[in-house]
């Protein structure tokens, strides 16, 4: 994906430079190698029950084609699970820009990442993840397949070898199965509408409990992978957008707006004009790209009917005919055993209008400003009548934004200040006590790009903070305890380099730090890491290592 510039400069050609880049060896700049890409984020808390794993791909990526694997439970490892992880290991060497790629079981995502890109001598990455929730899709032999799209030819030679596995961990009296859904499926005959995304769903007529989730990107180059530096038209800004940068991702079950979520302002290793900045500590969530979820319970009772039901996918606000958006989604059920349909009521719904909108201004002094907010609110109450007894379900969701984007002539410097806050709180009432779920998210991006003089050459400087906040609350429910976690996870670097000039010129130098903090009724951790010139300079532990 080649990287949005700050100034008039041709795209491709400085994207190009960007990429060969091989700064001399030197202590205070980067070489041609650098230490392998990390995070500071958790690991996948395991269980030590018995394990078994799956190898599920290995794979070498130098095409656009789906490359195909397979998974079947381990004969030792039947089921239940306490625990199903992912991994994957990923190593690339040469010159490459960052990929996208999607693994699919049983022809639903359970993992959207990106690739880091490469030194010449080469690296290697690890990605896990918990797909305990789609434990319904590996109780039976499922076709694995993924797709990494990457162009190798005399120029971009990296070739992206890939090796996937699942492990399983059994469930016993200590480590109980979690309450994963008892059916999870992908939209059938997906179609598209511009940039909806557009599917047939039929839920199981026993359903008790509903669940949307989509994995939803900017991506594939052009203005919408940097959505929050589009503007208005008539500010002349070189990625214009009719509604201005406000983007919001939602669901819609037969023509009615079902959910709403604020969209992840996800940066790739070769974004903000400067791979430096990510060669050893990514941006949040790129490797591993969380999806978003919708409760849509309320709505059970209006859809249980046994027939296939319009579910679609959309970005809304988006430029008119707008593309670069990527929509992954699947559905999630949870259903009642004892009874062959439950009935239920849709009782209350309030969508309030999306109010949107962006300010452009010019200053005297030759600088330019779109200022941006944004939100509105979603309540849906409704019931199912179980075998248990009746139980309501009102989920009530609150998005909101405020951009601040400010650039100087010729778009240089370029910066913005984001904030996404993202707020669901559902409240289920029967089957024992009344239980209050309520996660409230906050995004937020702090950064500019400038193109400076430098001697005779000029240079690009990257600064960026970026902080990906959660605060999760949830009452106890029949069966599961009380959950109280706050979780801070804040990135802060700077990055330069000369282009336009011979490689031993291009002095490039990087340096970032990434903390992660969660406290809560899970356990404490809090990890730090900081790069310089592309080698660790501190990977501490303060709440003791996992």
């Amino acid at each position: 994906m080649r990287s949005r510039l700050p100034s008039r400069l041709s795209a491709a050609a400085l994207g190009l430079l960007c990429l060969s880049a091989a700064p001399v060896f030197a202590a205070d700049e980067f070489g041609s190698d650098w230490d392998d890409p990390r995070t500071a984020d958790p690991p996948v808390a395991r269980p030590d029950t018995r394990s078994c794993t799956v190898e599920v791909l290995d794979t070498a990526f130098a095409d656009f084609e789906w490359h195909l694997g397979a998974i079947a439970p381990p004969a030792a490892c039947p089921g239940p699970w306490s625990k199903v992880v992912l991994e994957m290991d990923g190593q690339v060497k040469g010159v490459q820009f960052d990929r996208l790629g999607y693994l699919q079981i049983g022809g639903m995502t359970v993992l959207s990442t990106s690739t880091p890109e490469p030194s010449r001598d080469g690296i290697g990455w690890h990605v896990e993840k918990d797909i305990s929730a789609y434990a319904a899709l590996l109780k039976s032999p499922q076709q694995v397949r993924m797709y990494l799209g990457n162009v190798v030819n005399q120029t971009y030679t990296g070739v992206i070898y890939v090796q996937a596995r699942v492990v399983f961990y059994n469930a016993d009296r200590r480590h109980p199965a979690p309450d994963s859904a008892d059916a999870v499926a992908p939209l059938s005959n997906e179609r598209r509408d511009g940039s909806d995304l557009i599917g047939d769903y039929t839920l199981p007529a026993n359903a008790t409990r509903w669940i949307g989730e989509v994995y939803a990107t900017g991506s594939g180059g052009g203005c919408e992978e940097f959505w929050y530096f589009t503007a208005p038209p008539e500010a002349n800004y070189s990625c214009p957008a009719q509604h201005g940068p406000y983007r919001e991702v939602q669901v819609l079950i037969d023509g009615r707006v079902a959910g709403i979520a604020m969209p992840y302002p996800h940066i790739y290793t070769g974004g903000w004009s400067n791979p430096f900045l990510w060669y050893v500590l990514p941006a949040s969530r790129a490797f591993n790209i969380e999806p978003i979820r919708y409760d849509l319970s309320p709505f059970i009772g209006a859809v249980n009917d046994g027939r296939a039901h319009e579910v679609r996918f959309r970005v809304a606000n988006l430029p008119d005919g707008a593309s670069g958006w990527t929509l992954q989604p699947n559905l999630q059920a949870w259903t009642d055993a004892r009874r062959a349909a439950t009935g239920g009521r849709l009782l209350s719904y309030e969508l309030t209008p999306l109010a949107a909108e962006s300010k452009y201004s010019a200053s005297p002094d030759g600088t330019f400003q779109v200022d941006t907010r944004g939100g509105h609110r979603l309540r849906a109450s409704g019931y199912v009548d179980t075998s248990k007894g009746r139980e309501y379900t009102t989920v009530e969701r609150i998005v909101g934004n405020t951009n601040l984007h400010g650039w100087g002539a010729d778009e240089n410097p370029d910066g913005i200040q984001g904030e996404w806050n993202d707020t669901q709180t559902v409240t289920r009432l029967g089957r024992g006590l009344p239980s209050v779920s309520r996660q409230s998210q906050r995004f937020g991006v702090d950064g500019s790009i400038s193109v400076q003089p430098s001697g005779t050459a000029q240079r690009i400087v990257t600064r960026m903070k970026i902080s990906d906040e959660a605060n999760i609350l949830q009452t106890p429910a029949p069966g599961q305890p009380a959950l109280a976690q706050i979780k801070r996870n804040r990135f802060e670097g700077e990055a330069g380099w000369n282009y336009g000039v011979p490689r031993p010129e291009r002095h490039a130098t990087g340096h970032s730090t990434q903390r992660h903090r969660s406290i809560g009724t899970q356990g404490c951790y809090d990890h730090e890491i900081s790069q310089s010139n592309g080698f660790i300079a501190t990977d501490r532990y303060r709440c003791g290592q996992p």
